[in-house]
């Protein structure tokens, strides 16, 4: 990754170089291609050997390179607000200036979680949520037109509602599972197109590949928020998409300690726009929950390929159970969407998430998370190593309009399951006799 700063001119807007600090990243077009860091060449240690390389080790080692003043193996917390510069004439030669901006520990993040998307340069955010309003300020304007997925997390569907729409910007919220319905709801001012796949909380996926080849011809910028799948799982940008979303307090950070989000760019040119506006923003990561991020990740593709394994044993078990009358995994043979699942997934793995209700309707559904026992936990976030149930349509999507909600048959008894890293038998062991008080 090579940093340099933005011209005083820039094609959405005069800023000064000297005031943003903002970043252009100019990477490999593939960048799981070559050796996760620059280091060393020769059989020396420090060294990489010749590629290529695993995707894990990518995750590991990829914008992490030992400290050379001390040889650390970790990058360091920078906390530090500013950075000292040499002379006016060599501002910025360092890259750094300011850490609203920019920051050493942010940037190493932002690097390891380009190349895990495959993408030409990435951003770090506050949150998940800072991320996306992010993208939506930088592509939409008053008088623009966004086609956005219906069933979307419930803080995406709010912010446009409550927020952009006031700003005079058109929303067409659609099913996006259908190409068709895709193209119908362009207009002549669309400006972007807003996807989710696998869709929070009904596993609704979308053919990511052909709604970017509709967003190419018609050249609108194409984003999938790809939360629940991560780079693990699918890699919108190989798709075709222009920028994939993602909340790293899910499974990038996977162990509920931090809050944070990401936008990953296919072209440098979409990674300096999101950054420019980023630093308007000032919504940036934090140092320290970058570090965290950056250690979570080493593990995030062992934690995903435990966790899918888990969700296909607990789906097919209640799919067996006599109090069970719908059950919904992208890894079930009864899953509407099997093919495109199994043709956009990679290796098989269709992720920790899964929804499910009980005979009994909405009443039943209550009394199971009500009693539900350890090791499952009842509250909101999902991806992390600890199994935990949520009532979306009293947590997570409480602000989304109650008719849309209902329409895409997100009731109060509608049981969405993040799985984690427990013993699987355990946690079908505690399901069981929550389930087993309903027949």
């Amino acid at each position: 990754c090579i940093r340099d700063r933005v011209s005083t001119q820039s094609t959405w807007g005069a800023e000064t170089a000297g005031s943003s600090s903002v970043r252009v990243f100019l990477m490999a077009a593939k960048p799981q291609d070559g050796p996760p860091t620059a280091g060393k060449s020769g059989f020396v240690a420090g060294a990489w050997c010749e590629g290529p390389f695993g995707f894990d080790t990518h995750l590991v080692h990829a914008g992490v390179d030992p400290d050379e003043a001390t040889g650390a193996i970790l990058t360091p917390i920078y906390q530090s607000t500013t950075f000292v510069q040499d002379s006016i004439e060599l501002y910025c030669k360092k890259g750094f200036s300011y850490s609203r901006s920019c920051n050493p520990t942010v940037d190493a993040l932002e690097r390891k979680i380009a190349m895990a998307e495959n993408g030409a340069g990435a951003a770090c955010f506050s949150t998940g949520m800072a991320a996306t309003v992010t993208v939506l300020s930088a592509f939409l304007q008053q008088g623009d037109h966004c086609v956005m997925t219906e069933c979307s997390y419930g803080g995406t569907n709010r912010v446009a509602r409550k927020m952009f729409m006031g700003f005079g910007i058109e929303f067409s919220f659609v099913d996006m599972s259908d190409l068709e319905v895709v193209k119908t709801a362009i207009k002549p001012n669309t400006k972007l197109i807003f996807s989710e796949s696998p869709a929070n909380p009904i596993l609704r996926l979308c053919d990511v590949k052909g709604i970017s080849a509709i967003a190419k011809e018609k050249n609108i910028l194409h984003v999938c928020d790809s939360t629940f799948a991560t780079p693990v799982i699918m890699r919108a940008l190989d798709l075709g998409a222009d920028m994939a979303i993602e909340s790293t307090t899910k499974y990038y950070d996977g162990h509920n300690m931090t809050v944070g989000g990401a936008v990953a760019c296919a072209t440098a040119e979409l990674s300096e726009k999101i950054h420019f506006f980023q630093n308007m923003h000032g919504n940036i990561i934090s140092p320290q929950v970058a570090f965290t991020t950056l250690q979570t990740m080493k593990t995030m593709g062992l934690r995903i390929r435990q966790q899918s394994a888990t969700a296909q044993k607990i789906a097919e078990f209640l799919q067996s159970h006599p109090a069970v009358s719908t059950v919904t995994y992208p890894g079930l043979a009864s899953f509407p969407q099997k093919e495109l699942a199994d043709r956009q997934h990679l290796d098989g793995l269709h992720g920790g998430m899964l929804w499910f209700e009980v005979k009994g309707g909405i009443p039943s559904g209550i009394k199971l998370m009500d009693t539900i026992p350890r090791p499952w936990s009842l509250c909101e976030n999902l991806g992390a190593t600890e199994s935990i149930i949520t009532c979306p349509a009293v947590m997570t999507h409480a602000n989304m309009l109650p008719e849309d909600r209902l329409k895409l048959g997100i009731t109060e008894g509608f049981i969405r399951v993040s799985c984690g890293i427990e013993d699987t038998n355990d946690l079908i062991r505690a399901l069981k006799a929550s389930l087993d008080r309903l027949v």
